[in-house]
């Protein structure tokens, strides 16, 4: 199994786990010029960007640690970009997750990262 397949396979339990949390998951793997987001949903009254980052154990780091200040900037461009092109005002609640799995252990990680 190849790296995409791979991302492919853990970004698909992501959602599954996200759906029994509450999520509504709008879109998966949205991409434009700016860059990708891995999982678009509401929950709670916010609409939510979520980075899925998996990692067979810690031997490289954890896996929300790859979501790293050039990363976070990617993704509030292409947020910023996702809410233009399908009418969000500025009004709407956003949040930025990480989905952080590791081996068998998953944790959903709220508001990870702030925007600037």
């Amino acid at each position: 199994m190849n790296r995409r397949q791979i991302g492919a396979r853990y970004e698909e339990l992501a959602a599954r786990i996200l759906c029994s949390s509450g999520y509504r998951i709008l879109e998966r793997n949205f991409r434009c010029q700016l860059g990708e987001i891995d999982i678009i949903a509401r929950h709670r009254g916010y609409l939510v960007f979520i980075e899925v980052k998996y990692r067979k154990n810690a031997g490289t780091g954890y896996p929300e640690e790859a979501v790293d200040v050039r990363k976070q900037t990617v993704i509030r461009k292409t947020a910023e970009f996702y809410m233009k092109t399908h009418g969000y005002g500025l009004s709407v609640p956003c949040r930025f997750d990480v989905v952080s799995m590791e081996g068998e252990r998953i944790r959903i990680i709220e508001d990870a990262f702030w925007t600037y």
